[in-house]
């Protein structure tokens, strides 16, 4: 299986034949989707969902109903392609995927909560999870963890503390275009202090790939 972490929250899985990718937002790089077999979209927000991107590729799109709403009135070209999934729900996509959860975190008890939809998704004998915006664990093992490292709603201790309860082995930091380069070089610091030593955390550069055997 390789994974490579593009801009932001946009992260591509790849085994075998299949290409998923998942949350090709308005930061990533339209790349992302080439040659994908499907695109997984966690939420509505703009860093995770773009239309622009998912006019890239012929691919078919899978999300929730509040993200096809937007695509339906956004891109009604997109929308004969995307299939509505629901929490807990089994799907394939090229590759098996369950969606897990139904809220985003909470950004201030002020502003209603919109609905997310993190996603495992099984390559082989791994299993990735990517959460969205939610604290929400996927209530079974997984390999790798795309774990959010930087947001308006959260702190450097909320993502320790949740890659501690999903308890991957591997842990991928996303969702960093939010901090500095000084601010992600503390929280890095932060994960690589505070997890365990079996839990091995990493930040890579845009299109890098971490290979997992």
């Amino acid at each position: 299986m390789r994974i490579t972490k593009f801009g932001h929250a946009c992260v591509r899985i790849e085994y075998a034949d299949s290409v998923v990718v998942i949350d090709p937002g308005m930061f990533t790089d339209p790349e992302a989707v080439a040659g994908a077999s499907a695109v997984l979209i966690t939420h509505e927000h703009p860093d995770h969902y773009d239309p622009i991107r998912l006019r890239a590729t012929d691919a078919p799109v899978f999300s929730i109903e509040s993200v096809a709403a937007r695509v339906r009135e956004e891109a009604p070209d997109v929308a004969e392609r995307l299939t509505v999934v629901a929490p807990g729900e089994t799907f394939d996509a090229g590759l098996p995927v369950r969606a897990v959860g139904e809220l985003h975190a909470v950004i201030h008890p002020e502003i209603p909560r919109v609905t997310n939809s993190g996603y495992v998704v099984t390559a082989g004998e791994h299993r990735v999870f990517h959460p969205g915006d939610a604290l929400t664990p996927p209530d079974e093992p997984v390999d790798l963890l795309c774990v959010v490292v930087s947001a308006p709603w959260m702190r450097a201790a909320e993502a320790v503390d949740f890659a501690r309860v999903v308890g991957a082995p591997r842990n991928l930091a996303i969702h960093d275009q939010v901090y500095s380069d000084a601010g992600l070089a503390i929280v890095d610091g932060h994960l690589n202090r505070l997890l365990p030593d079996h839990q091995a955390y990493v930040r890579l550069p845009d299109g890098a790939d971490l290979t997992v055997a």
